[in-house]
């Protein structure tokens, strides 16, 4: 694949193999070429393997600093649960006309939390969430009981890991802004949230590598 004269000038300042984590924060903002405040990427390639189910991994995390985006969060509740997600924040608060809404294509929002008690009731628009990747699930913590906790922890930058069919786990941990601390209390955070998920079948340690880059430059790996 070919690169631009951008990238390949980036790619000259990384003369490591690999880089400790307090090291490759200064660098990688160095490597970034955009305009824009880019954002910081991780990619952790696993000895987990997705062919077998017993070595899935799929959980949550809430970043220390959050991700500098903020995500618009809907929420699928009645009652009390109604307000609490009011109270914590929450953008969307829906209920009579939901399924309508969704059918009709207003999907307005990056996140959908739910109860347990109401799921069921998401069936018939499940088909139109599930490729978009927001279809309330127990594992990204987006069906609980504690709505407003579920709310606070998205807006605060919880975010959603999972393995995908190549044994990798991809996700943010902030802006080429944040400040160099920040990002590593991201990344401390982050690394030790996948770690604490490892699946008892993977023997030994399941991180093989880990990649940092800017939405736009060159990646680089981290020592572990």
């Amino acid at each position: 694949m070919k690169t631009g004269k951008k990238y390949v000038e980036s790619k000259k300042l990384i003369i490591e193999s690999s880089y400790d984590i307090a090291d490759a924060i200064p660098l990688l903002k160095k490597a970034s070429y955009s305009k824009f405040d880019g954002t910081i990427e991780i990619a952790i390639k696993t000895f987990a393997n997705p062919k077998y189910n017993d070595q899935n991994i799929r959980s949550t995390v809430v970043l220390p600093n959050g991700t500098g985006t903020s995500q618009k969060v809907a929420v699928f509740a009645t009652d009390s649960d109604a307000e609490a997600a009011k109270k914590a924040g929450a953008d969307i608060v829906w209920y009579d006309d939901i399924i309508a809404n969704i059918k009709a294509g207003e999907i307005n929002f990056d996140v959908l939390i739910t109860s347990p008690m109401l799921m069921k009731e998401l069936a018939p628009v499940a088909k139109v969430l599930w490729p978009k990747g927001l279809m309330p699930s127990p594992k990204a913590g987006t069906v609980t009981a504690d709505i407003a906790t579920a709310v606070s922890e998205v807006k605060k930058g919880r975010l959603e890991f999972k393995l995908d069919k190549t044994g990798n786990i991809h996700s943010k941990l902030g802006k080429i802004s944040f400040d160099d601390a920040k990002i590593i209390e991201n990344y401390n955070a982050f690394i030790k949230a996948v770690n604490e998920n490892k699946p008892s079948w993977v023997k030994g340690k399941l991180i093989k590598k880990i990649v940092i880059s800017p939405t736009m430059g060159p990646g680089i790996q981290i020592n572990q």
